[in-house]
């Protein structure tokens, strides 16, 4: 006659019940970070390309829209918008107009760009009982280089 160990064949299911949501809920939450890191790289490297573009000389740092366009062409990605201003200091780091000459009375006047770029990326689940800003990620990065003379 064969006899069977008592509880040995549902203590195996039992464990896969109690453990599969939780394991599917890390993997998710895994995938999740994996995503905003990704964003979070073509976001900076967006950025940069921005700034690049508008550092070139005079002529490219006063292209605002073209400063905005490389960004977002280099990120290529839905969710993306990019902001680009010019602004000049003195170089004793005091505020300065732009353009104007004489503004820094002892020392040279120096012209940055700045581009910041935000993406944003929804979650892979919509979960509704989840607030807002748990269902979409929001990722900004700012980039600053002087303008070559």
């Amino acid at each position: 006659m064969m006899r069977r160990a008592c509880g040995s064949d549902g203590a195996a299911m039992a464990e896969l019940v109690v453990l599969a949501p939780v394991l599917l809920l890390l993997m998710l939450g895994v995938i999740e970070a994996g995503r905003a890191g990704d964003l979070a790289l073509t976001v900076g490297n967006a950025a940069r390309a921005g700034v690049q573009y508008g550092a070139q000389n005079s002529v490219t740092a006063a292209d605002i829209t073209g400063m905005e366009a490389a960004a977002t062409n280099d990120a290529n990605l839905s969710g993306v918008t990019a902001l680009a201003s010019t602004y000049c200091l003195c170089e004793d780091q005091s505020a300065s107009t732009c353009g104007q000459s004489g503004a820094c009375s002892t020392t040279h006047q120096n012209t940055f760009v700045k581009v910041v770029v935000t993406g944003t990326e929804s979650s892979i689940i919509d979960y509704a009982p989840l607030p807002a800003g748990l269902r979409s990620v929001s990722v900004s990065t700012t980039a600053v280089l002087r303008v070559r003379p």
